[in-house]
């Protein structure tokens, strides 16, 4: 839990925020001594017509820090040899502006210009920050004590909050990516959160889902109805406490893939009330040990909270945590080849069934 919120600024003008456990951490003093370039301009938006979908275009991204040595990483607190991103010599969870942004709210009137007529063109607005997890560079989210987990809901349920206020936003998406099989750049243990103007093209699919099934039953929630058919079913649960349940979806996409969802009903993180966020760091370690023991090496995943959009549509949403893998075998990747990724057409080489049992087998 945060006993201390600290905020400072960057040599750039970034904003970095300290989330402590301890009262007496002294954050303030600890300033920025680099001499860092403005931040980029900010990304531009096309419209796709033929999908109905927006691509983001950040040409900066390219010049972004990959795979730095150890005593290099920006990620770690930093030291009289090095100074990293974050200024102080320790801290316990972090967050700090994206130094190479897919959004932001840095916009230049002049930065944006039209293409055609079918393909309008608009200021990627938005924010995209980092979460550092813990100042060790060698650990991993897995191996955080119940208590950290607490901290770092509790550091996105504050970004949660503050991102879906600012101008323009239209759902705030935290995650995490493992591993160089995902392409992490940065192998600190570290997630991110993407504050977007547009409503993504998986919470739209999922919104017209939720619609539809409201109009058949009479205003009932989707995914509160497909929870309780697993919890029911109990065949792909993996793992429950009192408050939350870790499941394998009946129609999995990924060949290990679980959804962790609160038993109540809420839009997003912050709407956790402090029981469910104490419930959630025991069981979803406890899933990221089965995933780690599978093979017996570190799984690579991405762990994705879908959260309720700021806009219209919002009373649809039921926050939960999709945890999946691309690893299908201990030396087998699942790649997105021909059907996945030209038509978007998914097809799993494990049974969720199966996934499940091996899961749970697992633990």
């Amino acid at each position: 839990m945060i006993s201390q919120r600290t905020a400072i600024r960057l040599s750039d003008g970034r904003e970095l925020i300290y989330f402590d456990e301890a009262t007496d951490a002294e954050r303030g003093k600890w300033q920025d001594t680099r001499q860092l370039p403005p931040p980029p301009p900010t990304s531009q938006l096309r419209y796709d017509p033929l999908v109905d979908e927006w691509v983001a275009v950040a040409a900066h991204r390219q010049t972004r820090t990959f795979l730095p040595p150890s005593d290099k990483c920006p990620l770690c607190p930093s030291t009289p040899e090095f100074a990293s991103e974050i200024p102080a010599p320790d801290y316990d969870v972090v967050v700090f502006e994206n130094q190479f942004p897919s959004f932001s709210d840095r916009v230049a009137p002049d930065e944006i210009t039209s293409l055609t007529s079918m393909v309008p063109v608009r200021p990627a607005v938005g924010r995209c920050e980092v979460v550092c997890f813990t100042s060790d560079h060698t650990s991993s989210f897995g191996s955080l004590p119940p208590a950290r987990v607490r901290t770092v809901l509790d550091a996105l349920a504050d970004r949660t909050t503050e991102m879906s206020a600012l101008p323009g936003i239209a759902q705030v998406f935290p995650f995490e990516n493992r591993g160089i099989e995902i392409g992490v750049t940065l192998s600190h243990p570290h997630g991110q959160i993407y504050a977007y103007p547009v409503v993504p093209p998986r919470t739209e699919a999922m919104l017209r889902a939720a619609r539809r099934h409201a109009e058949r039953t009479g205003g009932r929630n989707l995914y509160e109805d497909v929870l309780a058919a697993e919890r029911e079913a109990q065949v792909r649960v993996v793992a429950a406490n009192e408050h939350w349940t870790a499941y394998v979806p009946a129609a999995a996409r990924w060949p290990y893939e679980v959804q962790i969802a609160p038993h109540r009903r809420v839009a997003d993180i912050p709407a956790l009330d402090d029981a469910e966020r104490d419930a959630f760091g025991p069981l979803y370690l406890d899933v990221l040990a089965r995933f780690d023991a599978l093979f017996g090496q570190p799984m690579p995943y991405i762990s994705a909270w879908h959260q309720a959009v700021v806009g219209a549509g919002r009373e649809l949403g039921y926050l939960h945590l999709q945890l999946f893998s691309i690893r299908r075998a201990a030396d087998k990747l699942k790649y997105l080849a021909g059907s996945e990724s030209a038509m978007g057409a998914f097809i799993n080489d494990i049974v969720p069934e199966a996934a499940a049992q091996r899961l749970r087998e697992a633990g």
